[in-house]
C-alpha cells in the first residue's frame, strides 16, 4: 500500500484543501472587490477608514482603501497587490482591476461548480485576456499632440474624487507639469513634486515651474529674498571635519585653546569663502550647517538651508541646473545652478522657500490647497491619478472611450472568439466575456440605473456598430463617451484586464492551504542562492 505524505500542522491549526481552498479563496477576493465596487465611476461613493489611533482618511480612490484596509487573508492580500500594480503602472484604474479580479472569482467558482477543472478555467482566462487586450489595442485611437485630449483625459481621472468645480484648474495644472519635464516623451513622476496646505479653496492650488521647500534660512539675518540668485547644493556638512579615528586633544596654555578655535573658525571661514568666491548667493546644504559657518554665510548675505531633503536637492538640480558636489572647497561658478527667485513665502499658516523662475525647469511643484485636511489629502490623491493617466498618453498616445464601452466591445468580442474555440476552454472565455461587463454594470449602479436595462442598451448600440457607446452622468443613458470628453489611456485597460487575470490565476490554482513556519528559514539556513 503506497505511503501517505502526513503534515504537521500548528496547534489549533486546520489545513483546507481541495474545493474547500478553492471556496476559501474565492471567497476572500470577492469580498475585497466587494469592498471597492461602489466606488467605480464618477458618481462613486467614498469611504471612511478609522484605524485604531482614531486616525480617519475619507476617500474612494480605490488603491488607497484596499492599502489602508485591515487585510489579513494571503488570497485577499493577492487583489491588495493587483490594485497597487495598477496603480504603479498607470496611475489610475485600480478599482476596476480589483472589481475585475473579484469578478473573475465569482464566474470560475459557478465553473467549478459545474464541475470544470481549475487548470481549464486558468487556461482559458489566459487566451480571453490575450485575446481581450490585443481588441482593445485594435479599439485605440491616437490622443494626438493635443492639449484638449490631454485635458479630457486628466478631468475623466477626477471625476468623483472630490475635486468638484476645480476640476479644469486643476487638470490644466496637471498638464502644465507634465509638459515641464517631459524629455524624449516621458514623463518621470519623480519630477513633479506636491506640496499640500490645508488652508483656502482648492481653486487657489498652483503650480510653480522650480521647487517648493518646507525649510527657512538657518539663521534670522539671512536674507528671505535673493533675486537672480546663483544656487549652490551640497551634499556634505559644512562644519570643521572629524578625523576618522578616536583622537583625544591636550592642551596645557590657554593660548592653545584660542589657537584652536581660530582655527576652526578659520576653516570655516575658508569653507564659506569658496562659496562666495564661486558666487553663490543661495547655498542648500543636506546634512548640519555650524553656528559659525552659519554667522559667516549671513554676513556676506548668502541665504542658507540646512538639512534639505535628498529628494529636494535632486529636484533643485534638476530645476536650476546646479551640480549636486560634495567638496566644498572645490566649488565652482560652473557648479551653480540659476533662479529668478528665491523667496520665503507665508502659505495660510505655513512657510516655504521658493526657488521660481528657473530658466526651461526640468522639476516643477504643484501646491495644493483646500480647506481641511481630508480635502487636500483626497486632492492629492486625485492630482496623482491624473498625472498617471496623462503621463501614460503622452508616453503611449493611444486613447479609449470611457463610461464602460470598452468593456462591451471585449465582452462582444470575447463571445465571437469563444464560438472558434472547442472544448471546455469555450466555457472559461464566455465566463471571462460575462466577468468584464461587470465594469458596466457598477457604473449603472453607482449612477442609480437600472444596471441590466443599461448593459442591453449598451449591446444594442454597440451591435449597431457605436464602439464609443458608454454610460453618460449628464444624459443619465446611453451616450458618445468620445463627444462628452469621457476618454481613457489605453494602458489602463490592458493593465487592469491582465493583472486581473493574473491574479485570478493565481488563486485558482491553489488547491491547499496549509500552516507554515518560517518559509524564509531555509534560506536563511543554506544561504540566498539555495535552490530546493
Amino acid at each position: 500500500m503506497a505511503y501517505q505524505p502526513i503534515y504537521l500542522l500548528n496547534e489549533g491549526s486546520r489545513r483546507t484543501r481541495g474545493r474547500d481552498a478553492h471556496w476559501m479563496n474565492i471567497a476572500a477576493g470577492k469580498a475585497v472587490a466587494e469592498a471597492v465596487r461602489t466606488t467605480l465611476g464618477p458618481q462613486g461613493m467614498d469611504k471612511m477608514l478609522v484605524d485604531s489611533m482614531g486616525n480617519v482618511v475619507v476617500t474612494n480612490d480605490g488603491v488607497t482603501i484596499l492599502k489602508e484596509m485591515d487585510v489579513e487573508h494571503p488570497a485577499a492580500q493577492m487583489l491588495v497587490e493587483v490594485a497597487e500594480s495598477q496603480e504603479d503602472e498607470t496611475g489610475d484604474g485600480t478599482t476596476t482591476a480589483a472589481v475585475l479580479a473579484g469578478e473573475l472569482l465569482r464566474e470560475a467558482e459557478d465553473l467549478l461548480d459545474e464541475d470544470v477543472h481549475a487548470t481549464t478555467i486558468v487556461a482559458g482566462y489566459r487566451m480571453a485576456a490575450e485575446h481581450a487586450v490585443s481588441h482593445l489595442t485594435d479599439l485605440a485611437v491616437d490622443a494626438g499632440d493635443d492639449e484638449d485630449a490631454l485635458a479630457e483625459i486628466a478631468r475623466t481621472a477626477m471625476t468623483g474624487k472630490g475635486v468638484g468645480d476645480a476640476r479644469d484648474h486643476l487638470a490644466d495644472l496637471v498638464i502644465r507639469a507634465a509638459r515641464a519635464v517631459q524629455e524624449d516623451g516621458r514623463v518621470d513622476d519623480e519630477d513633479i513634486a506636491i506640496e499640500t496646505v490645508a488652508t483656502g479653496a482648492i481653486a487657489d492650488s498652483v503650480l510653480v515651474e522650480g521647487v517648493v521647500i518646507d525649510k527657512e534660512p538657518v539663521h534670522p539675518d539671512m536674507p528671505f529674498f535673493v533675486e537672480d540668485a546663483r544656487i549652490a547644493l551640497i551634499d556634505t556638512p559644512l562644519e570643521v571635519a572629524e578625523t576618522e579615528i578616536d583622537a583625544e586633544v591636550n592642551l596645557t596654555d590657554p593660548a592653545q585653546l584660542q589657537e584652536f578655535i581660530d582655527r576652526e573658525e578659520a576653516e570655516l571661514r575658508s569653507l564659506v569663502d569658496s562659496l562666495t568666491a564661486a558666487g553663490a548667493t543661495v547655498v542648500f546644504c543636506q546634512k548640519g550647517v555650524d553656528d559659525m559657518a552659519q554667522h559667516y554665510l549671513a554676513k556676506a548675505g548668502v541665504l542658507a538651508v540646512r538639512r534639505a531633503k535628498k529628494g529636494d536637492m535632486k529636484r533643485l538640480a534638476r530645476a536650476t541646473g546646479a551640480r549636486i558636489v560634495s567638496k566644498v572647497d572645490e566649488i565652482d561658478e560652473a557648479d551653480l545652478g540659476v533662479a529668478g527667485t528665491v523667496i520665503q513665502r507665508d502659505v495660510g499658516t505655513e512657510e516655504f522657500l521658493f526657488v521660481e523662475d528657473c530658466e526651461n525647469p526640468k522639476s516643477v511643484t504643484l501646491l495644493l490647497r483646500g480647506g481641511t485636511e481630508h480635502v487636500v489629502e483626497e486632492v492629492e490623491r486625485s492630482i496623482e491619478d491624473a498625472l498617471g493617466v496623462v503621463s501614460v498618453t503622452i508616453e503611449d498616445d493611444e486613447v479609449l472611450p470611457g463610461g464602460g464601452a470598452p468593456e462591451i466591445e471585449v465582452a462582444m468580442a470575447l463571445r465571437d472568439y469563444a464560438d472558434s474555440i472547442g472544448g471546455r476552454e469555450q466555457l472559461a472565455i464566455e465566463a471571462f466575456a460575462d466577468a468584464v461587463e461587470v465594469v458596466p454594470r457598477t457604473l449603472a449602479v453607482n449612477l442609480g440605473m437600472d444596471p441590466i436595462d443599461a448593459v442591453v442598451d449598451l449591446r444594442a448600440a454597440h451591435d449597431r456598430g457605436d464602439v464609443s457607446a458608454g454610460l453618460s452622468v449628464e444624459a443619465f443613458d446611453v451616450a458618445d463617451m468620445v463627444e462628452e470628453g469621457v476618454v481613457e489611456p489605453l494602458r489602463v485597460k490592458t493593465q487592469a484586464i491582465s493583472s486581473a487575470q493574473e491574479a485570478a490565476q493565481l488563486i485558482l490554482r491553489i488547491d491547499d492551504v496549509v500552516a507554515a513556519g518560517n518559509l524564509g528559514a531555509a534560506d536563511d539556513e543554506f544561504g540566498e542562492d539555495f535552490d530546493f
